[in-house]
């Protein structure tokens, strides 16, 4: 859900605000009487506005705690708070993104990341679903500078074109991404600059409706972001990872066989960006930073 919509919920629980408080103050709603040998049926549409208010609420405090730490520094705050020095000889890299990133993390996805795989004491994954390159850029410090990687693996972009944190200009995005790459280098951090991934309209949701992902995300805008991130990598020597190419069909569109809903990948397209990603850190490693 976007954070605009908070607004929205604080409206409506404050129209509904009213009940619940007369509720804790001990006004009662007289019962209905029954005509003389009926019974009358409980009040259960009072029990669902009483849950749709808790829901609410709970949906209202999640955006308001998004709110007061908007670029969620909060998230890895204790797992950064763990992580040592790298070792002399160690190749550490930390994979910044958005949710694409994030879930690459879960068990059912990958072993990519796993605690006991081969890439526990190196690849260091730091994405956070939903984010934008403005958050990106604020996390960029903490997330990854701190931990003294040698490569960052920057994937970013689609939740900027889907207008996630607000309306964004492609320029805008190409500024922030100009930043985070700045930043890396002023650390002597090594750059990987993953192309957006595409989207497609042959997913469906859990209730099995069809999600629609090109209307906010353009195919036309990933394109051309892709154009100038790919022009920018070259022109300042960090490493161009292409996932974009191995992940699109001959429509234009993700695979249908990559992602259950237009805009993820599932297992066997985190299979796909698996290998292309260990290439680019390779190629990366051997820069300078």
């Amino acid at each position: 859900m976007k954070i605009r919509s908070f607004y929205k919920l604080l409206a409506a629980v404050m129209l509904m605000a009213p009940c619940t408080a007369a509720q804790s103050q001990g006004t009662q709603t007289p019962a209905p009487q029954a005509p003389a040998g009926q019974t009358v049926a409980p009040q259960a549409a009072t029990s669902q506005e009483s849950a749709e208010v808790t829901t609410l609420k709970d949906t209202v405090q999640r955006l308001q705690n998004r709110l007061n730490d908007w670029p969620q520094l909060a998230r890895y705050r204790e797992a950064d708070g763990k992580v040592t020095a790298p070792q002399k000889k160690e190749k550490r890299v930390v994979f910044l993104g958005d949710s694409i990133t994030d879930s690459w993390q879960r068990p059912n996805m990958s072993k990519f990341f796993a605690a006991d795989g081969p890439n526990a004491n190196s690849y260091i994954d730091r994405g956070i679903s939903g984010q934008t390159t403005p958050q990106m850029l604020v996390r960029m410090h903490d997330d990854v500078i701190a931990l003294q990687p040698k490569v960052v693996v920057i994937l970013a972009g689609t939740n900027d074109i889907a207008g996630n944190t607000g309306p964004m200009t492609l320029e805008e995005t190409e500024a922030n991404i100009t930043t985070i790459c700045e930043l890396a280098r002023a650390h002597k951090v090594r750059v990987v600059l993953s192309s957006v991934l595409p989207v497609s309209d042959y997913g469906h949701n859990a209730q099995g409706a069809p999600i629609q992902q090109s209307v906010r995300r353009p195919p036309e805008k990933i394109l051309e972001l892709n154009h100038w991130i790919a022009e920018f990598a070259a022109a300042n020597r960090h490493t161009y990872l292409d996932y974009f190419t191995s992940m699109v069909d001959d429509k234009g569109m993700f695979k249908a066989e990559l992602s259950e809903d237009g805009l993820h990948p599932n297992a066997a397209g985190y299979a796909v960006m698996e290998p292309l990603v260990e290439k680019a850190i390779s190629t990366a490693m051997k820069k300078k930073p």
